[in-house]
């Protein structure tokens, strides 16, 4: 008898020190335990706040699942590849799909590059070109606001990131999560003192808080006689100029920046299925069952890469850091961009329309409309601050191929 209680209670000890609690309560667990309130304070803003919760909540539970001791889902060293006799880095697919777990495979949609422009193709499915094809002068704004990438790019750098590195932060700036996930995944390495999921954190944060960040710059930069100019209505589009637009944008942007032709092209394709009119099943399958399977599987796997080192160190502070900056330079240079209009066209262009430049949409847009109408209750600026914030998709996806092309 003393025997089998013997064995009994050694099973026990055995399935105690085992378990992931165990991990947990061991040296260097209380890092773990950080992550897991981290993401507990996440979901809480996807869900208690409304902050992006399409994303930021399946990235929050993500997070979770990686950081839960022994939970075996995702494995970093998988994607550690090897270089190829051109000096270029690839991944081993075959251990990947043979030895990863979920969150991995999962993954592998990441790194190829195949989520984000998917989600692109949902994003050009809803999206209305109309307002920037009417009024050409939005690609202005739309191209200005992206100077806080590249401005924040030389700050990274001189803060001792890699280029690499200081590429993934600076397209915070242009506050377009997806396109901000596809730059990172294609240039950091297993090296990297930041992770994918780090920069996603950062971007979707930034993104939520457009209303906070925004209005401050903005009226800073304005006079109240500005904020109150009322814009004239734009004129109509025909279905024509709406066709031939997303042809001519994809032809344009490939042949100048091939290495934007995947984020482009893809949502130039979802806008042309939209205005063409004979594809209804295809464009609901974009904007609907495609675009939501997208999220979840990039939200988790995204997630998942945000592990106790990435995230536990000074270099996670400088992406906070740094991210808010780019965000704010952008804002600042679309807005003064905005004042030029309004001194050149003698007034008639409201300069807090260049705020809307960045990518948030429709977020940023309807940040415009609220500032101008505390000026002036009569002003209706939402379809004008339309034009350049679809020009910032754009922008923010030409921005990325011109640093996967320089880096």
């Amino acid at each position: 008898m003393g025997a089998v209680l013997d064995t009994f209670f050694s099973t026990i000890a055995d399935l105690a020190n085992e378990s992931g609690l165990a991990q947990l309560v061991a040296d260097g667990g209380w890092k773990n335990v950080i992550m897991i309130c981290i993401s507990f304070l996440f979901m809480y803003l996807a869900i208690g706040k409304g902050f992006e919760p399409l994303l930021l909540l399946p990235i929050s539970f993500g997070m979770l699942l990686t950081n839960l001791p022994l939970s075996e889902m995702y494995h970093p060293e998988l994607f550690n590849g090897y270089t190829d006799e051109a000096g270029k880095h690839v991944l081993d697919y075959g251990s990947i799909m043979k030895y990863g777990g979920l969150i991995d495979i999962l993954y592998i949609g990441v790194k190829a590059g195949l989520y984000p422009p998917l989600i692109f193709l949902g994003i050009g499915a809803m999206t209305d070109f109309a307002p920037l094809i009417a009024s050409p002068r939005s690609f202005i704004l739309g191209a200005a606001a992206q100077a806080g990438i590249f401005l924040t790019f030389v700050g990274a750098a001189l803060l001792g990131f890699n280029a690499a590195e200081a590429g993934s932060i600076a397209i915070i700036g242009g506050a377009d999560g997806p396109t901000a996930i596809f730059v990172s995944s294609k240039l950091l390495g297993p090296d990297s003192k930041i992770s994918t999921g780090t920069i996603a954190l950062a971007a979707y944060t930034y993104m939520a808080l457009v209303p906070l960040i925004q209005p401050p710059i903005m009226k800073a930069l304005t006079t109240k006689k500005e904020r109150s100019v009322v814009m004239g209505q734009l004129r109509p589009v025909s279905k024509t100029e709406k066709i031939i637009f997303p042809i001519a944008v994809t032809v344009i942007i490939a042949l100048l920046i091939p290495s934007a032709t995947s984020l482009v092209g893809m949502l130039m394709l979802g806008n042309l299925l939209k205005e063409s009119g004979c594809c209804d099943r295809l464009v609901k399958t974009a904007q609907n069952e495609l675009m939501n399977i997208i999220t979840i599987f990039l939200g988790v796997s995204v997630g998942a890469t945000t592990t106790a080192d990435k995230i536990i160190n000074v270099e996670f502070a400088k992406v906070i850091a740094l991210g808010v900056i780019a965000f704010s330079i952008g804002t600042a240079v679309g807005v003064l961009f905005g004042k030029l209009m309004y001194v050149f066209t003698k007034g008639k262009v409201n300069p807090l329309i260049g705020s809307a430049g960045v990518s948030a949409v429709p977020m940023a847009a309807r940040v415009s409309q609220k500032v101008g109408m505390e000026e002036n209750p009569t002003n209706y600026l939402l379809m004008h601050a339309m034009g350049p914030n679809v020009s910032g998709v754009i922008g923010s996806a030409v921005a990325a191929g011109v640093l996967l092309s320089i880096v």
